[in-house]
């Protein structure tokens, strides 16, 4: 069941996705993807920099089928931090589990992933594990608590604010994201109500911010920015940082830097952009409301 409280032109927006032609849909993502290539990832991680922000890179390929495109979507995750770290850029990587074989074999996506993590702490960086839907949460955070427990504290989790679960989960996690969660999940392990999700976002985030642990504010939901930045005052800004989508809301990132708080833009490049654009504006109908209400802005010269 989607979200209520989102807006009917969303929706609107998504069902017509099918019917819009590819090179529009690449038109229209091309501000919300850096592009298919690293290099593309890289200038866009450059120009945040300048900008005051950090970034995390999202290599896309969620939908993989055999072990060879999982290791190689892993050898574009190394030689991302191979350029961060010859760059010196501000920038970690984030991983999507599915993508690095957890649906072929457990064991080969822990060998993949562990091998990740220990190239990123041997370039002082950090791995972050995104959270997929829920028929992966106790496989991600499992393997979340083996890499923990065998030494690597350059790792962190995700947290969605949408599951009922969430809460519990957070008290064994050291550094997270929280947001509010995309997928289509049923009601008796998700909140579906647009104001739970949002009153649950900030109790989970309160809960998180007394524990001290280190926490991601992944959100674009102005209601929810106002209620971090009430909750953060007086909390070392080293303590948390804002995340958001590249391309979205990008001037109240500008104004999050300006007031001085850590801001870090999630960046994904990669050949299977269409895939993605499609599913997460179907996944997430106010992102679509985000999109379009830019693209007119654009067309008719509203900056």
């Amino acid at each position: 069941m989607a979200l209520p409280g989102r807006s009917t032109l969303d929706h609107a927006i998504v069902r017509l996705l099918p019917a819009v032609p590819r090179p529009f849909v690449r038109r229209l993502s091309s501000r919300y993807i850096a592009g298919p290539s690293i290099d593309d990832a890289i200038r866009v991680v450059e120009r945040l920099n300048a900008k005051g922000k950090m970034a995390t890179v999202d290599v896309l390929g969620e939908e993989i089928t055999s072990p060879d495109e999982a290791r190689a979507i892993a050898g574009q995750y190394h030689d991302v931090l191979a350029r961060i770290d010859e760059q010196s850029l501000d920038a970690n990587v984030s991983v999507k589990l599915t993508g690095l074989g957890l649906d072929l074999d457990f064991d080969l996506c822990r060998e993949i992933v562990e091998a990740i993590v220990s190239d990123a702490h041997a370039r002082s960086n950090f791995v972050r594990i995104d959270m997929e839907d829920s028929t992966t949460t106790d496989r991600t955070l499992g393997l979340y608590r083996e890499l923990r427990n065998l030494g690597h504290e350059n790792v962190g989790a995700v947290v969605q604010a949408y599951l009922r679960r969430t809460a519990d989960d957070v008290r064994e996690l050291e550094n997270v994201r929280i947001c509010k969660g995309i997928y289509v999940e049923p009601d008796e392990i998700a909140y579906t109500d647009y104001e739970e999700v949002r009153a649950n976002y900030i109790r989970v985030l309160e809960q998180v911010l007394r524990s001290g642990t280190y926490v991601g504010i992944a959100t674009h939901d102005e209601f929810l920015i106002g209620e971090a930045l009430r909750l953060v005052a007086g909390v070392p800004s080293d303590r948390y940082e804002f995340q958001m989508l590249l391309g979205v809301r990008s001037d109240r990132a500008d104004e999050l830097v300006a007031a001085g708080h850590r801001v870090r833009i999630y960046v994904p490049f990669g050949t299977q952009w269409y895939e993605y654009s499609v599913r997460r504006l179907q996944e997430n109908p106010a992102i679509a409301g985000y999109v379009a209400s830019d693209t007119l802005g654009r067309i008719f010269g509203r900056h």
